[in-house]
């Protein structure tokens, strides 16, 4: 999975110009939705709507209309459907930022019954250990997956092409891994170099879909 936040249009083009299938997020807020997701897909990448929710931390802005743990759970559900508004042709969401809001099962809860609803999954960005997603997606039968490794919080180019090998080895061992990582200079670099080399040593780029279908039928759903 590839956060892109679509705010910066030239990186988010650059992003989608990736080789695919990859699985691009939007920040719903973002201006120009329809086309630039419209042409992500037409390059043959998957769409997640990419939702801010609240995090721990006074001084951490997750961006207007998150989700919160003050809010009622009408008010986070309005603010859920006008984000599902924003573009379409999307197969899910995941969270921006909400550490606190993913840890908070109550808050959460409505979420992730109405995302079921509609026929939708739910990525777990892990944003903290104290997520309850995981076990409430199980829980509502909602289709779900975590993630596995986040690419650039070390923005160093080498950091970065050391946690794509930890991508390749959580892989091997588990059969999939996903990894999320967002489109900066050095990231789109790491990838575009990396993505032509992976499938030669064995590996199969997929969208996100494949990989929450498998872990449904290994978890019996």
């Amino acid at each position: 999975r590839f956060g892109s936040g679509s705010l910066d249009r030239t990186r988010s083009a650059r992003a989608a110009g990736l080789r695919a299938p990859l699985t691009l997020s939007w920040l719903a807020y973002a201006p120009d939705l329809p086309a630039q997701s419209a042409r992500a897909r037409a390059a043959g990448h998957e769409l997640l709507i990419h939702l801010p929710m609240e995090p721990f931390g006074a001084d951490a802005n997750p961006g207007p209309r998150a989700l919160t743990t003050e809010a009622t759970p009408a008010e986070n559900l309005r603010n859920l459907e006008w984000a599902l508004g924003r573009f379409d042709g999307y197969v899910g969401i995941n969270n921006h930022m909400g550490s606190r809001f993913t840890a908070n099962s109550a808050a959460l809860r409505p979420i992730l019954a109405e995302i079921n609803r509609r026929g939708l999954l739910f990525l777990d960005s892990r944003t903290t250990a104290e997520s309850v997603a995981i076990p409430l997606a199980r829980g509502l039968g909602l289709p779900h997956a975590g993630r596995d490794v986040f690419l650039d919080d070390d923005a160093a180019p080498e950091a970065i092409r050391a946690k794509l090998g930890e991508t390749e080895a959580i892989a091997r061992r588990n059969g999939h891994a996903i990894a999320i990582g967002h489109p900066r200079d050095a990231t789109l670099a790491a990838l575009g170099a990396w993505l032509p080399e992976v499938e030669r040593r064995g590996f199969v780029l997929v969208p996100l879909s494949a990989v929450v279908r498998r872990n449904g039928e290994a978890r019996g759903g």
